[in-house]
């Protein structure tokens, strides 16, 4: 058995549908840290899409996960995910969009993270929250920490026009937003 392909056929829970109040809500102005300390603001009406993807955590080689992070559901495979959108980023531009990712890890972290990766765009820190309360992500803890769930919002004009939530196979989600950048 490919338990990889399992993840793909899972059925959908009654909380799934959590996201479905996103769908045409406006990001409110908001600013968050990106992974050089600086400031950017979500609430932009620029000519191009934005495609925030929002990741629990990436670990770090020299930490250890927080206590149960493997056997938390959807915890695993934030490193994946940020290496599929870094690995298609020539391809989401061509879309005329642009990826960020967001955490609530702290800068430090992400410096690390985007550095080790190399990185070529902008992942931000939401360790306050403000993104995932303004817009009531889905979520869970760990060791007294929250972690925003793994998501992905097309954005237009500050508006978002898709969400994809659950995400249930962090290596091929991307192409299920590369397929909606390209038809839509």
């Amino acid at each position: 058995m490919n338990f990889k392909d399992l993840t793909d056929n899972l059925l959908k829970s009654e909380k799934d549908d959590d996201c479905k109040h996103l769908l045409n809500f406006e990001i409110p102005d908001i600013s968050l840290p990106n992974q050089n300390g600086n400031l950017l603001n979500l609430h932009r009406s620029d000519s191009f899409r934005i495609v925030i993807y929002c990741f629990p955590m990436t670990g770090r080689p020299d930490r250890p996960l927080p206590k149960n992070w493997n056997k938390t559901p959807g915890a695993q495979g934030c490193t994946i995910q940020n290496c599929s959108f870094r690995d298609s980023y020539d391809q989401i531009i061509i879309n005329n969009a642009l990826p960020i990712g967001i955490s609530t890890q702290s800068i430090e972290d992400l410096q690390e993270m985007t550095q080790r990766l190399n990185i070529p765009y902008d992942v931000l820190s939401d360790q306050q929250l403000k993104f995932c309360s303004a817009l009531t992500l889905p979520n869970f803890s760990i060791e007294d920490k929250k972690f925003i769930k793994r998501l992905t919002l097309i954005i237009e004009k500050s508006v978002i026009k898709h969400v994809f939530y659950p995400i249930f196979s962090p290596e091929n989600h991307i192409k299920e937003v590369l397929n909606w950048l390209e038809q839509n």
